[in-house]
């Protein structure tokens, strides 16, 4: 059985996942996110990493460690997400295990991809954005629609 680790931070991110759980079935799934309340919401295991930005360097180190430590775990066939910090950390370090990769920049970037999805496209196998005016396909960033 194919392994995924689904990863979204908190709010719209997260919301933004579940709505794309039916294309893990068939598959074990295991969630990575930063508010433990979310467990609620999943049938499949949650690990639960530090919140933390770009601007709260020992906190997103922090994070970025425990991202490594569940990835390097799971050793996951495939790794989405929709963002931010512990999904760009997660498709890294899925990549470096050679997983295939895929980033879905949040529905509430509407002008422009976030930081973490500029970063993103040196490791997504897939480089998504829900927004058609923002495609860019002579760089390999791409819609397939909105999860919204």
């Amino acid at each position: 059985m194919k392994k995924v680790v689904a990863v979204a931070s908190g709010g719209g991110h997260w919301v933004q996942l579940l709505r794309i759980r039916p294309a893990f079935e068939g598959m074990s799934v295991q969630f990575i996110s930063t508010n433990a309340g979310y467990a609620s919401q999943v049938e499949q295991p949650l690990h639960v990493v530090t919140d933390a930005n770009m601007w709260e360097k020992l906190k997103l180190i922090k994070m970025f460690l425990e991202v490594a430590c569940i990835i390097f775990k799971v050793k996951p066939d495939f790794v989405i997400t929709t963002g931010a910090a512990p999904g760009y950390a997660a498709i890294m370090f899925g990549k470096l295990l050679g997983a295939k990769t895929i980033w879905i920049d949040s529905v509430a970037n509407s002008e422009t991809l976030s930081s973490s999805g500029k970063r993103a496209k040196r490791w997504a196998d897939v480089w998504l954005t829900q927004w058609p005016h923002l495609v860019d396909e002579a760089n390999g960033l791409k819609t397939w629609g909105s999860v919204l």
